[in-house]
């Protein structure tokens, strides 16, 4: 029996060393505050009793105890008894040393010790051992320090007072009063089913949310948190919970309750209405006539949660959502399931699939001509316009051939020789990288260089290059402010000067970044952003018969899902399975001349394939 208990001890040990040095850093030291407080619920049935609560950190933690031969067992029924699970060995001296390694500052939580045996021996037994850690206690006059909350079996509430300064009470009955002695009632529990049947799965029915909200009231009416026990154990529980008010949230998955409430803030985002929606004329919507103007607009990361975060926020419309025509673009790269950015582009660009990380080449590493290229063998102008910098993956697969896209001077030193009569978008410090003077290059090119949108509908070069920063373009949110409507309509203008036909890439890449660092925010005002420049394309396609717009995205990035949200209070919860690109299908819609012909499900190169057969259908080579 000694050895087995022995052996109980070091495994129980190495768990410890191994949860400490896994949660350490996120929260033994640091007891960060929060708006919520956790309640680990049994939790004597962790793998590490009290080290993995505390360092969660819960404020609340929860311990079954049993009086067996004078001795506090920490166990839910006597069957389940082990002798080496005293309510010393796992409690009262890991606290003693959670004290010690905080540098002498009193841990402040509640230890909410559930008395499963009569009240009075075991109560008795609990206040001798007890004496030995008053100084780490919390009392009335001194709060700070660990509040010991007695609940289960119970001294009748009138003999709550004749207890020491540091015991306190859960109290549990349902006659609230102002003659209860609350000075030593710590808390007040009840159970989630006295007002719900709720399982924790879609929402409570209103009628028992408005009587649990009843009930948080009237318990702090009295100046006293709440606790429920037995709720439903999920996100959407844990937060319905926390909206209620309830002070203790209960819990027996702490560490991803805590993972989940603490970035609740970031996750729901609450915006306003940005634009009146556009409505289409339809007049020239999927008709067969010749095209002049192919606009290809591209949301970096534009998964359908994405797009419907938007439309929700933006009271549950976007131009984009005013279309008919639409289908699915599988988006996977030649070597593997989940393309990036760059693999992505050149499918759109070249109509060949190639692996992540190449531009403008196949897998083999041969060149491959790019729409820009191609069109102007038909007689098309083309451009580009980018929020990310001119050298990023998007815009580059348009004009660059190199098998890095991180090869920036490379990618920089294809631009003055490229095919495109016109680009816009930030990072004129990368014409630096290379060696050779590629500001003079594009001006032999013929490229007039601006730094304003202002200067490009009046401008009288045949080609304007515009840097629109030095570095990298900041986010809508950090003042981006209208330079993607306002460079579009310009652009437009621009393109359309001649009798030529053109083509337009238009490119919103920071929605790509919001899923990257699951940021709601971001996602969100970048995705209306991108819809306010939508609308302005539609509207000059139902101007301008001949006009086919492609409004699609390379891929999807962060697995985003929608679990919640208001339409009436332009709010959303988005959800992250990751912080990277996914293989998701992501929507394609099209708008104008021929746009019926973007129905379906099909592979992104698809897309290439399809605007050239439109192009070859009703235009000849020079």
């Amino acid at each position: 029996m000694v050895l087995l208990v022995l052996n109980t001890l070091i495994s129980k040990m190495k768990k410890l060393i191994l949860y400490l040095l896994i949660f350490l850093p996120i929260g033994l030291f640091a007891q960060e505050k929060s708006s919520f407080k956790l309640h680990s619920h049994n939790d004597y049935l962790r793998n590490v009793p009290f080290w993995e609560a505390y360092s969660v950190p819960c404020q609340s933690i929860e311990v079954d105890v049993i009086l067996e031969n004078n001795q506090l067992m920490v166990a839910h029924e006597r069957q389940s008894i082990k002798p080496e699970n005293t309510l010393l060995a796992l409690y009262l001296d890991p606290i003693r040393k959670a004290k010690e390694m905080n540098a002498g500052k009193n841990p402040e939580f509640q230890l909410l010790i559930d008395l499963k045996t009569a009240a009075i021996p075991t109560l008795t037994l609990l206040i001798t051992q007890l004496e030995n850690y008053q100084d780490i206690l919390a009392t009335t006059e001194n709060p700070k320090g660990v509040k010991i909350v007695i609940s289960g079996n119970q001294p009748e509430v009138s003999a709550y007072a004749d207890y020491p300064a540091y015991i306190f009470f859960d109290y549990q009955k349902p006659l609230l009063s102002a003659e209860l002695p609350w000075e030593k009632i710590a808390l007040v529990s009840y159970s989630f089913r006295s007002i719900s049947v709720w399982n924790g799965k879609g929402r409570m029915v209103e009628a028992e949310l408005q009587k649990g909200l009843d009930l948080v009231a009237k318990v702090h009416g009295f100046n006293k948190p709440i606790r429920f026990w037995a709720t439903p154990d999920s996100k959407t529980a844990w937060k319905a919970i926390s909206e209620m008010g309830v002070d203790y949230i209960n819990t027996d998955m702490p560490h991803q309750a805590y993972q989940y409430l603490v970035k609740l803030p970031s996750l729901v985002y609450t915006g306003e209405i940005r634009h009146t929606v556009y409505k289409p004329t339809f007049e020239n919507d999927g008709e067969e006539i010749p095209l002049n103007q192919i606009i290809l607009m591209i949301g970096d990361g534009n998964g359908l949660a994405q797009l419907a975060s938007g439309m929700f926020v933006n009271g549950n419309e976007l131009n984009l959502t005013q279309l008919k025509n639409m289908g699915l673009v599988k988006t996977q790269a030649a070597d593997d399931f989940t393309t990036d950015s760059a693999a992505g582009a050149t499918a759109y660009a070249t109509g060949h699939k190639t692996n992540n990380r190449f531009i403008g080449m196949l897998p083999s590493g041969e060149i491959i001509e790019n729409l820009p290229n191609i069109l102007n063998e038909y007689g098309f102008k083309s451009g580009i316009i980018t929020t990310d910098k001119l050298s990023g993956a998007t815009p580059a697969a348009f004009f660059a051939h190199v098998s890095e896209r991180d090869d920036v001077k490379s990618i920089m030193e294809f631009l003055p020789k490229s095919d495109l009569d016109f680009f816009a978008g930030g990072g004129k410090s990368d014409l630096k990288r290379s060696p050779l003077d590629l500001s003079q290059q594009l001006v032999e090119n013929g490229f007039s260089i601006v730094d304003n949108w202002s200067s490009i509908s009046s401008n009288s070069a045949s080609k304007i290059a515009y840097f629109a920063s030095e570095e990298s373009l900041p986010t809508f949110v950090n003042g981006r402010g209208d330079y993607l409507k306002k460079t579009t309509l310009a652009t437009l203008e621009f393109l359309g000067k001649t009798d030529s036909p053109f083509f337009l890439m238009i490119e919103s890449a920071m929605i790509d970044s919001g899923g990257h660092s699951n940021s709601s925010e971001m996602i969100v005002e970048e995705e209306l952003d991108f819809d306010q420049t939508i609308g302005e394309v539609i509207l000059y396609a139902d101007q301008n018969p001949g006009t086919l717009v492609i409004i699609t995205a390379d891929h999807e990035t962060g697995g985003v899902s929608i679990p919640q949200g208001s339409i009436a209070d332009h709010s959303v919860e988005l959800n992250y399975q990751s912080d990277d690109h996914t293989g998701i299908p992501v929507p394609i819609f099209a708008y104008g001349a021929h746009s019926g012909d973007f129905r379906g499900v099909y592979e992104n190169t698809e897309v290439f394939h399809r605007i050239m057969k439109l192009v070859v259908r009703y235009n000849s080579k020079k």
